[in-house]
């Protein structure tokens, strides 16, 4: 979940970003999964920066969360992704 709680709560929707296996090719900014246990994955993953929104009703459950490290790749992917504007 790339969103925070308060986000969360004020939308009735969760931001969240595609996990797919790492075998597939691959896309611009993934982010290997290096944490696989901490993160509840069954086999090599990358983050794909495909964003979306979800109904929180619609989420059944946390299967995991990133270890601080793969989290930090995924910041700085979204970072790359999304810039600050400039200040004018």
């Amino acid at each position: 979940m790339l969103s925070d709680a308060g986000f969360n709560a004020a939308a009735g929707h969760v931001l969240l970003a595609m996990i797919t296996s790492a075998d597939n090719p691959p896309w611009p900014l993934d982010c290997a999964v290096h944490d696989l246990a901490a993160a509840g994955l069954p086999a090599p993953s990358v983050v794909r920066m495909k964003l979306f929104t979800l109904d929180a009703r619609l989420l059944r459950g946390v299967l995991g969360a990133l270890a601080p490290a793969d989290a930090a790749r995924v910041h700085g992917a979204l970072q790359h992704m999304l810039p600050r504007p400039p200040s004018s």
